[in-house]
């Protein structure tokens, strides 16, 4: 993937004072990391927004501060759900030499023959995997095949999983990542034992008031 660079410049305004930034399109963040100490930043919003919405959580950005460039991770982001905009954003720098733990996104691909021949239900398991690697290393999404699930009851485990040398899974081996169940099928209930005696009560009863009406008739 080709190098992601967000410009950034160092911010002094903090509190209350923050939104008058956001309103001039100005996105607050912060940078912080094992050999790195806090440092607010801001950033353009539309153009980060724009730069993120089309990375994972595990791709890798630099920040370039005043011609100082900090590989990084974006670690937080939050958000106005009203107006759906980014509001601040935590970066945490690291170390292109030094391993890091991250999680990357599974990502589903193929089509299952149990699902499609044997009207068989995809159940997804776990949806993100915990690695361990070179941030360089750091897979933006991990890609399963599911076409592996041929047969009703199968299943794709962690362990199944073929991933690059230099990418080391945390994450435990059993966890499942996606099933091929059977298709549901709705039990029809047999009638109660007591639902059947009153059902056959009633079918009777009409005989019964029958008999009793020919005795009266004779007695008169």
């Amino acid at each position: 993937m080709d190098k992601v660079v967000l410009k950034a410049e160092k911010r002094d305004v903090i509190g209350k004072q923050v939104g008058a930034l956001r309103r001039a399109g100005k996105l607050p963040a912060v940078i912080y990391g094992r050999h790195v100490e806090p440092v607010a930043i801001l950033l353009d919003a539309h153009k980060t927004t724009l730069v993120l919405n089309k990375l994972s959580s595990s791709s890798l950005v630099t920040i370039d501060l005043d011609g100082k460039e900090y590989p990084a991770l974006v670690r937080e982001k939050q958000r106005n759900y009203i107006k759906d905009v980014l509001t601040h954003i935590d970066f945490l720098a690291v170390d292109l030499t030094e391993k890091i733990r991250a999680r990357a996104r599974i990502h589903l691909i193929g089509v299952s023959a149990a699902v499609k021949d044997y009207n068989a239900v995809l159940v997804r398991g776990i949806e993100t995997l915990e690695v361990e690697c070179l941030p360089a290393d750091l897979p933006e999404n991990i890609d399963v095949d599911i076409s592996a699930l041929k047969l009703v009851g199968d299943g794709i485990h962690v362990s199944d999983l073929v991933l690059p040398e230099n990418v080391r899974v945390i994450t435990d081996e059993g966890e499942m990542i996606a099933v091929a169940t059977a298709p549901k099928v709705d039990a029809v209930e047999a009638p109660a034992a007591g639902a059947v005696a009153a059902t056959d009560a009633a079918a009777a009863s009409p005989e019964i008031a029958v008999e009793r009406g020919k005795k009266e008739e004779e007695k008169k």
